[in-house]
């Protein structure tokens, strides 16, 4: 064989490495599952089985044909705002405490069915529903499995706090989707960065300068200031998913530009990525919460809209603000008075209350609706009928050895997945030990069951562990079979979900208000803190 030399010579291809996405990355190119359709479809069951879940005799129950609950609150200053052009008032407290974008939403179900508990429900069960999609979405782009999300998914539906949450007309709902939407934002935009930056890498364009190259527009991170805006519009608690949300961002732009080789990272952040990270998740959720006000704006009539003049002078140093914006200045802190005033030292308890240290483990529900007067239908003579906002306990009961071992995956091993759920854990649970004097209830807890269930989903994936086939035998017939570390974390994870969903039907009749005998509603109440 004659050995060919010279400028023809040239080595035999080298194919690339497999990859499961368009873009290569140091050290691995892994940007998400691959599987588009088979993902889409699974989404799609789970759901379909949320809906199903969320809407099945979302009318049931009322107080005679009226609101439950806080339900009283809400239905009402909806069906204003729908009634009186876009504006609620109130009169029967005297103060609307609350952004009017979740009530918005309740009076857009109001408008399809009227004033009924199917019309200050049904936004509540969309909101319910979309929130299963986007956490299986959003799982399985952190874990790059579509089985993953998969167990998120079926773990949010077994979920008995989400699932009350989704059929009543409260607002807590409502910020748990607008903040979970806007995380999976930055979770796409996290991927998107990294795409840019691995393309400048391949055409040596990383180094040209300390700083790094330019990333260019980032939608989907202005789609997160959306977001994060309308969660802000429902709930003022969602400041702290503000101020949590923007550091995660801040953080994920230093590892992409340290992972892709910028000399400088941290400097090239400051300098390409802050300017526009305050835009987009500062500046953007204010015009966005801003715009949520333009009935009040617009009207006549709205609650303290005249206050410059009346309630307030017409001088001193913000003088030349607008008087508008200083009513509504002036409106919202009164509201933040009314919340702050609501102190156990000043007298004010509640039956039900309960403290943020309780919410991890759901040690101290709310009892949102019970009857036992003219009930029946439980096949004896004395039955019983009570809506119990509770979360699964299986579910919830191992949030803190979850947690422990979110937090040593998040910093030990730096696992950036579990460092950012813990981001959003900490910023629906931690702000709230700030004010412990302040009356304060599980339903805060909503928009941390999103955050938990991701979690816990994760852990199960590491469980679970990877698809290690053994390979077969040479001139074997059958395909390689999987490892016995597979098979062995397959089986463990499915025993869990499968009592999950056990538990989750156990409670079925204290989340739903089914008839049900005294002795019944009290083996549904397993701790002494649940009566």
């Amino acid at each position: 064989m004659t050995q060919v030399t010279g400028p023809r010579a040239t080595a035999p291809p080298v194919p690339p490495p497999a990859r499961s996405s368009p873009a290569p990355r140091r050290p691995v190119p892994d940007f998400g599952p691959v599987d588009t359709a088979r993902g889409w479809i699974v989404t799609g069951v789970l759901t379909l089985i949320a809906a199903i879940t969320r809407f099945a005799y979302l009318g049931y129950p009322t107080d005679a044909g009226t609101p439950v609950f806080d339900e009283k609150h809400y239905a009402p200053q909806a069906w204003q705002m729908l009634t009186g052009n876009g504006v609620e008032d109130n009169p029967g407290y005297g103060l609307v405490v609350h952004p009017p974008v979740g009530k918005q939403l309740i009076a857009i179900g109001e408008a399809i069915f009227g004033y009924n508990a199917w019309g200050w429900r049904f936004s509540a069960a969309v909101a319910g529903t979309l929130l299963v999609l986007l956490v299986i979405r959003i799982v399985r782009r952190m874990a790059r499995s579509t089985l993953v999300g998969a167990i998120a998914g079926l773990l949010l539906i077994a979920d008995g706090l989400t699932f009350v949450s989704s059929r009543i007309g409260m607002l807590d709902i409502f910020m748990a989707l607008f903040v979970v939407a806007a995380f999976g934002c930055l979770i796409v935009d996290r991927d998107e960065v990294r795409h840019r930056l691995a393309l400048a890498d391949f055409e040596g364009r990383a180094a040209f300068t300390a700083w790094g190259p330019r990333v260019g527009v980032r939608w989907w991170r202005f789609g997160a200031g959306v977001l994060l805006g309308l969660a802000c519009g429902t709930k003022w608690s969602s400041i702290y998913f503000v101020m949590a949300f923007g550091l995660l961002s801040v953080a994920f732009d230093v590892a992409a530009r340290r992972t892709y080789g910028v000399p400088r990272p941290w400097l090239g952040t400051l300098v390409r990525d802050v300017g526009p990270a305050l835009y987009a998740l500062v500046l953007i959720p204010l015009v966005v919460y801003l715009g949520s006000y333009a009935a009040w704006f617009a009207s006549e009539v709205g609650v303290y809209r005249w206050a410059v003049g009346n309630q307030v002078g017409t001088g001193g140093p913000f003088a030349f603000v607008p008087d508008a914006l200083r009513s509504l200045w002036f409106y919202s802190g009164e509201s933040l008075r009314f919340h702050s005033e609501l102190t156990n030292s000043a007298g004010n308890h509640h039956p039900w209350e309960s403290k943020p240290w309780t919410w991890p483990m759901g040690l101290r529900p709310m009892l949102y609706y019970y009857a036992d007067g003219g009930v029946t239908g439980c096949g004896q003579t004395q039955c019983v009928k009570a809506v119990m906002l509770v979360g699964t306990p299986a579910l919830w009961w191992i949030a803190f050895p979850a947690l422990a071992w979110m937090i040593w995956r998040g910093v030990v091993r730096r696992d950036w997945r579990y460092g950012a759920v813990l981001v959003g854990y900490g910023a629906a649970w931690l702000p709230w030990f700030l004010t412990l004097d302040r009356q304060m209830y599980y339903f805060y807890a909503v928009a941390l069951a999103p955050f938990l269930v991701m979690g816990v989903a994760l852990v199960l994936g590491d469980v679970l562990g990877p698809d290690r086939r053994l390979p077969r035998l040479r001139g074997a017939a059958k395909p390689a079979v999987p490892s016995e570390r597979h098979s062995l974390g397959l089986l463990a994870v499915c025993l869990y979900l499968g009592l999950v969903i056990a538990n989750f039907v156990w409670l079925w009749p204290i989340l739903t208000a089914l008839p049900i005998t005294p002795g019944n509603w009290h083996d549904h109440l397993w701790l002494p803190s649940w009566r």
